[in-house]
């Protein structure tokens, strides 16, 4: 059974003075003792650590089946046998490619994977793979746009939940995962991503947020941006935007005055004494 939460209020007595007359009482279960015992009382100390000793027994369990229910990728197995002929059981594999099939400069190496985890994963793979298209009966499937170290960390995170991020990976990632819709992989990039947010890079996040439907990001930039309008057309940034998407700088200014209307309003309330 969880816990309730145990805080204490200060009780002063109407008659005494005095700082050892105060009580204190345990807002869980209203008892009443003096100011020099303990914060809380002893039922609700004990009742509390029992409490965190089972959430700790609930979160160990979690990781136990986390661990249990982590499926074995590929991809792991490629870097284990990499001069050996071992099976891997794959069925499918999945490449980095451009227009004329490359990327940069050399071909693309083929990411290895299973359909049935690409299929149950995402909604996109699974239209793809589970009707007479080509990917499904070629088992290739190529993914424009994306370099291959991007491409290996989305089938790896498909099968493990796990991703090794920096910024410029959070957004390969992200994209991937609006395009292939991976929702959880796409709050996770999100995530890091807001975690990075200052002003040197709210303009070119609140513009990426905006193209990839990023709605914690785009809101955490716009607020960036508008609490420092003053310097915001000096940025390159912002001459850029202007002059590539001209939509999102007036957006950015009905932000601005719909703050400035705001904070207006609520001074003014502020101002009005009963």
């Amino acid at each position: 059974m969880r816990g309730h939460l145990c805080t204490a209020s200060r009780v002063d007595t109407e008659c005494e003075t005095d700082s050892d007359s105060e009580t204190m009482r345990c807002i869980s279960c209203k008892e009443y003792y003096s100011r020099c015992d303990a914060g809380t009382c002893k039922e609700c100390y004990e009742e509390a650590s029992d409490t965190e000793e089972e959430l700790k027994r609930e979160i160990k369990d979690l990781r136990a089946k986390v661990a249990f229910l982590r499926f074995w990728s590929p991809l792991d197995h490629h870097i284990t046998h990499r001069f050996s002929a071992g099976p891997c059981f794959t069925d499918v594999v999945l490449i980095a490619s451009s227009d004329d099939g490359l990327i940069g400069t050399s071909p693309s190496v083929p990411v290895p994977a299973h359909k049935a985890v690409l299929v149950s994963r995402s909604p996109v793979f699974k239209a793809m793979l589970e009707n007479e298209m080509e990917e499904s009966r070629s088992g290739t499937i190529k993914i424009s746009d994306v370099s291959y170290d991007a491409l290996r960390s989305f089938v790896n995170y498909l099968y493990t939940a796990e991703a090794c991020l920096d910024e410029q990976m959070a957004c390969d990632l992200l994209v991937l995962a609006e395009k292939y819709e991976v929702k959880h992989l796409k709050a996770y990039c999100e995530k890091f991503l807001v975690s990075k947010l200052n002003w040197d890079n709210s303009v070119m996040s609140y513009a990426f947020a905006h193209q990839h439907n990023a709605k914690h990001m785009l809101e955490t930039a716009l607020s960036l941006i508008t609490d420092n309008m003053d310097k915001l057309t000096k940025r390159k940034e912002y001459i850029e935007l202007v002059e590539e998407d001209p939509r999102l700088v007036v957006e950015i200014y009905e932000a601005y005055l719909s703050k400035q209307v705001n904070t207006a309003a609520h001074k003014d309330s502020s101002s009005i004494k009963p």
